[in-house]
């Protein structure tokens, strides 16, 4: 595969405006390599993959922040947060001797020139992204032919990462099961299920684990409820809370108009003041 991703590469190259070299990105392999050494940053020094596996995810929900907030400025930062992330896990992994940076860039070129006949390969052109969806899925079942993966069973679920945000993972998971044939006949029969896990939940004990479990099955047929819909229940629940946020900022910004303390204010004064930042987005 390499000959082939050096050819992709020298004919890149030639392309007039095809991006040359990346000093920056050297040096900044080096000043991490450098926050690494005995004598670098202990916290650095003393960071593991499992230690830091928290901060690549909201290293990269703070980049899809700032991409919903259309901040170019803002995201070229968040985005270089996350580069950094990725630069320190390499780095790690080359300290243990497991790979290094150049391996991680090595693997996906090959994999982005492997996944893209239409474009570096021989295959017929794709038409439009779903030409292009059918064609990574050949790609990808060939990786697994190759690998000997299509030799142990594939479960239908097994290629949902399960450290997926649980809204995300049950979208995926709804989508799939029903894509295979288990699905309701119609969008009523989603909100039967609804009302359904609704009373198993009320029947349950307040605070028990039971009732927990119940709810959980509770937001799983809403979220089936969504795919119905066609909505996003992933983007949806986001622009909720934007829109919790915005409400509760502006009721903040009224009660020092008024020269209160919100944690002072009665239920029914916050509500007041809540229904008033609602109306005020209409006007």
């Amino acid at each position: 595969m390499s000959q082939i991703a050096d050819r992709v590469d020298a004919e890149n190259a030639a392309r007039p405006g095809a991006p040359a070299t990346h000093s920056e990105f050297d040096r900044l392999v080096r000043t991490m390599w450098r926050l690494r050494q005995p004598d670098g940053c202990p916290w650095d020094r003393e960071q593991t993959h499992r230690s830091i596996t928290r901060n690549m995810v909201e290293e990269a929900y703070e980049a899809v922040e700032a991409i919903e907030a259309d901040d170019a400025t803002h995201l070229a930062e968040e985005l270089g947060d996350v580069l950094e992330q990725v630069v320190l896990h390499a780095q790690i992994a080359a300290d243990d001797g497991a790979f290094t940076i150049d391996d991680v860039i090595h693997g996906l070129n090959e994999k982005l020139v492997r996944r893209h006949p239409h474009v570096f390969g021989e295959h017929a052109a794709a038409g439009d992204g779903g030409e292009v969806q059918d064609i990574w899925d050949e790609v990808k079942a060939a990786e697994r032919a190759a690998s000997g993966e299509d030799e142990r069973p594939q479960g239908l679920l097994d290629s949902v990462p399960r450290s997926l945000p649980a809204l995300m993972q049950c979208q995926k998971i709804s989508k799939r099961a029903a894509k295979a044939g288990f699905e309701w006949p119609d969008e009523a029969g989603v909100w039967e299920k609804v009302a359904e896990e609704r009373a198993e939940m009320e029947r349950e004990a307040p605070g028990s684990p039971e009732r927990a479990a119940e709810f959980g099955d509770l937001l799983f047929a809403l979220v089936n409820v969504a795919r119905w819909e066609g909505i996003d229940a992933e983007e949806a629940l986001a622009a909720s809370n934007r829109k919790f946020r915005a409400r509760w900022a502006r009721m903040e910004e009224r009660a020092r108009e008024l020269g209160v303390v919100l944690d002072e204010l009665d239920a029914a004064a916050l509500n007041e003041l809540w229904d008033r930042a609602k109306a005020e987005e209409n006007l």
